[in-house]
């Protein structure tokens, strides 16, 4: 069986043909050597990308010290004012075992909120002088659990969070107070 050999256009289309796949030719040349607008595209999205991390950093401290201060006012300082840690209190063990579960949880949210501010410039110079205070509560929950916290124990709780709120606040991170479930304290 004899084979048919295609027929190559001619005049006006084999030009118009031979000038198509030139453009592809040189279009695929230029997008594989990275041209100049392949780099300012980058650029745009590493500024996009930029302002949605700092976006993203913003929103997770405000959630991560609003439980840290929901807890710490709700199972710790609540608690404690209204004499529920004080020996021989009705529900005294189970105030006292819920304060430390808080304790531990608040600390815990709180140090994520610090590693959260490192991703906005302004939030990150704002919260990085609580980093101590911070610290310094990371005992807090065991001595909470054991029933050994004193009244400055508890302003030191209180300290720190309202620190922590007015640093998100000067740099435009508003944090008020979430309260945690039963559960999220024991998970």
């Amino acid at each position: 069986m004899p084979r048919s050999v295609p027929s190559v256009p001619s005049g006006p289309m084999r030009r118009g043909l031979v000038a198509l796949l030139l453009s592809c030719t040189l279009l695929m040349t230029t997008a594989a050597c990275g041209g100049d607008d392949d780099q300012s595209a980058s650029a745009d999205t590493s500024a996009t990308a930029t302002v949605e991390q700092q976006k993203l950093a913003k929103t997770r401290f405000v959630a991560n010290a609003g439980l840290a201060a929901g807890a710490t006012y709700q199972w710790i300082v609540k608690p404690y004012r209204a004499g529920k840690f004080k020996k021989g209190a009705d529900g005294q063990k189970f105030a006292v075992v819920k304060a430390g579960l808080a304790g531990a949880f608040a600390y815990n949210r709180l140090k994520a909120a610090v590693n959260n501010a490192k991703g906005d410039e302004h939030l990150s110079k704002a919260v990085a002088p609580l980093t101590a205070g911070i610290d310094k509560l990371k005992d807090l929950g065991t001595k909470l659990r054991k029933g050994e916290a004193s009244e400055a124990d508890i302003g030191a709780f209180e300290n720190v969070i309202t620190d922590v709120k007015d640093a998100g606040a000067s740099a435009g991170a508003v944090v008020t107070d979430k309260v945690p479930s039963t559960s999220q304290l024991g998970g």
